[in-house]
């Protein structure tokens, strides 16, 4: 499969934007995630909406100047996963999700990204489940038909606390909404202790992908400790012809005890496996770095990958 690398930006909150930048640069790879998070993020809706399109292409421009370019934009416009949920059942704040939405997209184009990530909804426990995921189907077709308007991909990244915090029900979700994709991040349900065997099915409606190392009760974990099978992975989306982004998305922030580990060297350690599982049989300097054993051979955190 053609491997497309990318970097999320907000995994290094504590650097100046520019900065981040250059780390991702630095470490070899061609993509950035841009994270549009509301009050926690370098660039955050109330900062690049005022003026999404020249927000959009200054970006673009200082992604260029680093060899880089904007893989994804993901948009998260509250603190939580609640309050402007996509299906809220105030219409007045959905009609304010669909608004900062719809900024996202002239975001996006500018910055010459041609996916869009954002959150799938959640369950309210004043109404019948039903009721909430009708209403988030019915409000991501509305978003998927102005994403395809504009020539964009729009997908939601199925989360802990979300409608689709099991891989049946972000499926149900997804079958429910034609053309919308997922951003698949595999540690949600593992943390959860969802087997591989059971996320797989997901696979086939990825257009982003998340990786990151996780275990049964950690979001996040270092590579050592890691269950998630990468390469099968790999091998699962290379099947269904996945010709999207693969992010290291490791995070640094004090939840889910995500700041417990070290965001650089594991994100080093995961992008050099990747590479290997990615092409097993082409020699990498990058691979050179990869992590070893106490008795010097190489270790890895996949299941053998044939060629």
């Amino acid at each position: 499969m053609n491997l497309k690398l990318s970097c999320a930006d907000f995994s290094f909150p504590l650097l100046p934007h520019d900065a981040a930048l250059k780390v991702i640069a630095l470490l070899g790879l061609h993509g950035v995630d841009v994270g549009l998070f509301s009050g926690r993020s370098h660039l955050r809706p109330e900062t690049e909406f005022p003026a999404p399109t020249k927000s959009g292409a200054k970006l673009r421009r200082q992604l260029a100047r680093e060899g880089l370019v904007a893989a994804d934009v993901f948009l998260q416009i509250h603190e939580n996963f609640t309050d402007y949920a996509v299906n809220h059942p105030d219409a007045a704040r959905r009609k304010s999700a669909r608004r900062q939405f719809l900024k996202t997209l002239d975001y996006a184009v500018a910055a010459g990204s041609k996916h869009v990530t954002i959150l799938p909804g959640v369950i309210f426990e004043t109404e019948p489940r039903a009721n909430s995921l009708a209403r988030a189907a019915d409000e991501l077709s509305w978003r998927v038909e102005q994403a395809v308007a504009m020539k964009l991909t729009v997908a939601v990244e199925p989360h802990l606390g979300s409608i689709t915090d099991t891989p049946e029900r972000a499926l149900q979700l997804a079958a429910g909404v034609p053309g919308l994709g997922l951003t698949l991040d595999y540690a949600h349900f593992t943390r959860a202790g969802f087997p591989d065997s059971r996320i797989e099915p997901l696979v086939g409606r990825a257009t982003h992908f998340h990786a990151r190392c996780a275990r049964r009760g950690r979001l996040q974990c270092g590579f050592k400790e890691n269950t998630i099978d990468f390469g099968r992975a790999l091998r699962a989306l290379n099947n269904h012809r996945f010709n999207g982004w693969i992010a290291l998305e490791y995070v640094w922030i004090d939840w889910e005890h995500c700041d417990q580990v070290d965001v650089l060297s594991e994100s080093i350690q995961l992008r050099d496996c990747l590479i290997a599982a990615g092409a097993p049989n082409t020699a990498s300097a990058r691979i050179k770095n990869a992590p070893t054993s106490r008795g010097g051979a190489r270790r890895s955190v996949f299941a053998e990958v044939p060629p």
